[in-house]
């Protein structure tokens, strides 16, 4: 198996339900795979990446293997900080 490249391009496909559309994600293409890798996990409500599959070339990610694609060491973006954990904040409060 040959390593990952982020800077291929990269196709990322909404999750198949029949009985509803989701509204606001469609099929989208993007220029790399780092950036389809962040827009999947830092814009996609969590109801739409359940489901929903990565394609680079040949392979294919699920919800599992974009999210470890997206923490690797190796993913080249600036990653958006995360929030506070809710038991950070109440104890912050007290």
């Amino acid at each position: 198996m040959r390593p990952f490249s982020y800077d291929t391009a990269a196709e990322l496909f909404p999750a198949a339900i029949r009985k509803k559309k989701r509204a606001g994600f469609a099929y989208r293409r993007f220029g790399t795979a780092a950036e389809a890798v962040r827009f999947a996990i830092e814009e996609l409500p969590a109801d739409s990446l359940n489901g929903a599959y990565l394609q680079v070339e040949e392979a294919r990610f699920d919800q599992s293997g974009i999210r470890t694609l997206y923490e690797s060491e190796a993913f080249p973006l600036t990653r958006r900080p995360r929030a506070p954990a809710a038991t950070e904040t109440n104890a912050d409060a007290a």
